[in-house]
């Protein structure tokens, strides 16, 4: 894990790529310097009546311009708030959090899946920009496509479609399988559904599988328990089988967690 800074970040731009999703860089020069492929970010509201932050996983950094990129969709007040900001505006934000991708695993001459569906499909951006193997981005979509352009720039690009609107008709896996694709590691992050699917296409193939889960949370930074997830092991800090999703996480090997 990296360390923590909380900075007032100030919004370089905005724009909006897809229904209801939006693209923020922010001006964070000790985050984006520190920031590894898979950890987020907790944003704080310039409401005082929303306390808690939001967390938003980090989708690509800059850290020569000492900026980094987030990808969100607008669920609630927080971040419907955070999709009116414009450039000049100015949000708290603590950061680097979490543990990330092993882009370890996926040295030069290995092949990586780096599957995401929906929200999950930003922090693959970054991750395929760091991996030194190859690295194969099968993202799922409903029907509206957004980050292909990234994904395309740094690495081989599959797209499935609930709709069938793009790519293979389905999901990630029928993806997969339709396109006759294989991978010493997978990378994951997406609803629970896909990734318990992906779990068991992984150890059905042999492939070691690494995770990224999707969960609520209020400190961010492992404080509060509100965001643990079933482990195999026990946990250090609360002494029963659980991890906290927010600093265990929210990557782990996808055999220490129930899904």
């Amino acid at each position: 894990m990296t360390d923590k800074y909380r900075e007032r970040a100030a919004v370089r731009s905005q724009e909006q790529i897809a229904s209801g999703i939006f693209s923020m860089w922010l001006e964070a020069e000790p985050i984006a310097r520190a920031a590894r492929p898979g950890q987020f970010i907790s944003i704080y509201s310039n409401d005082s009546g929303r306390m808690l932050p939001r967390p938003i996983s980090i989708c690509e950094t800059d850290p020569e311009q000492g900026t980094l990129r987030i990808v969100y969709r607008v669920a609630g007040k927080g971040t419907e708030e955070f999709s009116r900001a414009q450039a000049g505006d100015f949000f708290d934000i603590l950061g680097s959090l979490g543990n990330g991708f092993p882009t370890e695993r996926c040295p030069q001459g290995k092949k990586a899946f780096l599957i995401g569906g929906g929200i999950g499909i930003p922090p693959m951006v970054q991750l395929a920009k760091s991996l030194t193997g190859e690295a194969q981005a099968v993202v799922g979509y409903r029907d509206e496509l957004f980050l292909t352009e990234e994904l395309s720039a740094n690495g081989t690009l599959y797209v499935a479609t609930e709709d069938g609107s793009a790519g293979t008709k389905g999901n990630v896996l029928d993806c997969i399988r339709e396109n006759h694709l294989s991978a010493d590691v997978i990378y994951a992050c997406g609803p629970t559904p896909m990734l318990r699917a992906v779990r068991a296409y992984a150890q059905e193939h042999g492939i070691e599988c690494w995770l990224s889960l999707e969960e609520r949370m209020a400190c961010g930074i492992g404080a509060c328990l509100a965001c643990v997830c079933q482990s195999k092991e026990i946990d250090e800090h609360s002494q029963v089988r659980n991890k906290r999703i927010c600093r265990e996480g929210p990557v782990f090997r996808a055999e220490d967690v129930e899904l």
